[in-house]
């Protein structure tokens, strides 16, 4: 048996894991290569291989780092079924085709373009996949509960446990009997900060003989929550209240965007900002929270408490879910009060970019960061400090403040990561690394050597393909 490491490996996107076995081969795991230009080439060239050799995919979340390649898996010819928790289901069923929609706007901007810069005729653009390839894909799901035993093959178990990242997000334990002894490997997916305020925390797992382990934060700790909402009220307040001007946050349409409205509504209950005008610009962000209503009961307590609170407050503060194009270019005629929450979360795509566009040049304004940041993304260049970035071809100046709220993240930080870790009962016979930076990876290797006391933890490269012990 061996896994081969498609992408996350030295970065954190394009999260997928090939394992072959005996008997079969599947998939955790089939994510988008995001950040800058490179991503498209990589995207396109991610699943070369024979698909149709794949004969099941185990889907930790529903992110598009994790997810957004399923369409093109489906394209190429794979035919099997696809495993998730029901909620990841119901995600995907917006977001899938949300992404074939933008790579379809993509193709054809990016044809606009060659066309005028050329100044001739120039082949059409083909999208990675369309709307269409995105909803056949959605035909291959299948749904699994939190705990559940499934047999995708008869050599192969997995159980899917809560990650509590986001809505649905699994840790999945798969146990492989290839007529030699089973051998449990556990992928950690994308592992929850404890504490967050609507996941609950990931639940433990305590034996693996191979560990597939996420590293997004290992090199750090997240700021404690009171100072991340200090910092969040003084930014909002700052830039409301003083500087008349508006609050632009990008964030991701599944997750942080309604962690962000909680938020806005906690700040607000607790008289610590003013009442906000919050608008998210974000069909699909929409779609999510309509989603995450469904499954109030999977999550923190405290998100109906909440829910109940604005009912009984009149509805406010006033949360406003903008649908059609006009109404978001609308947005841009209001000069300040307002709390403009938009995708994509790293401001590479989607409606996002027209309120960078509008607001990053005027001073009265703020941009909050308050997600990760690949590098090569415009959402990085940001954070980095650019005077001016390039959007839609404009060349616009940065004039606005822009603040990074670090402890609103979805991801544990190194300390929770090291804990969740210490609750094996013994330390995997393998420890593979993956989904962060090189740098990054490499500090918490060492970290866990030194903490835990595990030998002989790896950092696969892309493409690696290594044998299962």
């Amino acid at each position: 048996m061996e896994i081969t490491f498609l992408g996350a490996a030295g970065e954190v996107t394009g999260s997928c894991a090939r394992v072959r076995t005996s008997g079969c081969t599947f998939l955790v795991d089939c994510g988008m290569f995001q950040g800058g230009r490179e991503a498209e080439r990589r995207n396109r060239e991610a699943l070369a291989f024979d698909v149709r050799d794949v004969d099941f995919v185990l889907l930790t979340h529903a992110h598009i780092d994790h997810s957004g390649l399923l369409p093109r898996l489906a394209l190429l010819g794979f035919r099997g079924p696809i495993w998730c928790t029901t909620p990841t289901a119901d995600l995907l069923r917006v977001m899938l085709p949300d992404s074939g929609h933008i790579q379809e706007v993509e193709a054809e901007r990016d044809f606009r373009h060659r066309r005028r810069t050329a100044g001739r005729a120039t082949r059409e653009a083909t999208p990675l996949y369309t709307v269409v390839q995105a909803m056949a894909a959605l035909k291959r799901l299948r749904t699994v509960e939190y705990g559940d035993t499934i047999t995708p093959h008869p050599h192969v178990s997995a159980r899917f446990v809560d990650a509590g990242h986001i809505l649905g997000s699994s840790i999945v334990e798969v146990t492989v009997d290839e007529g030699r002894g089973a051998r449990r490997i556990v992928f950690s997916g994308d592992l929850g900060q404890p504490g967050h305020p609507l996941m609950r925390d990931p639940e433990f797992v305590e034996q693996a003989d191979v560990l597939v382990m996420e590293s997004t934060y290992g090199n750090r700790l997240h700021r404690p929550m009171t100072e991340t909402l200090d910092e969040l009220a003084e930014v909002v307040t700052e830039t409301l209240s003083v500087r008349r001007g508006n609050v632009v946050i990008p964030a991701f349409a599944v997750g942080r965007t309604q962690d962000i409205v909680y938020l806005l509504v906690q700040l607000y209950r607790e008289g610590r900002i003013p009442a906000p005008e919050i608008y998210v610009d974000s069909p699909m962000a929409t779609a999510a929270t309509e989603i995450t209503l469904k499954h109030l009961a999977k999550l923190e307590p405290e998100a109906t408490e909440a829910m109940d609170w604005m009912r009984g407050n009149g509805g406010r503060p006033r949360v406003r879910f903008v649908q059609e194009v006009e109404e978001s270019i609308a947005l841009n005629e209001i000069s300040g009060g307002a709390v403009i929450i938009s995708a994509s979360g790293m401001c590479d795509a989607g409606r996002i970019k027209h309120h960078l566009r509008y607001n990053l040049p005027r001073a009265e304004c703020s941009v909050v960061i308050v997600g990760f940041q690949a590098g090569g993304s415009l959402g990085r260049r940001l954070v980095d400090g650019a005077k001016r970035v390039r959007i839609f071809g404009d060349d616009v100046a940065v004039r606005a403040r822009i603040a990074t709220i670090g402890g609103l993240s979805a991801h544990a930080d190194q300390a929770a990561l090291l804990d969740w870790m210490k609750h094996f009962r013994q330390p995997p016979r393998q420890t593979f690394l993956v989904h962060g930076e090189r740098e990054i990876r490499e500090t918490f290797a060492a970290k866990i050597e030194t903490t835990l006391g595990w030998p002989g933890v790896v950092l696969p490269e892309v493409g690696e393909a290594i044998a299962i012990r």
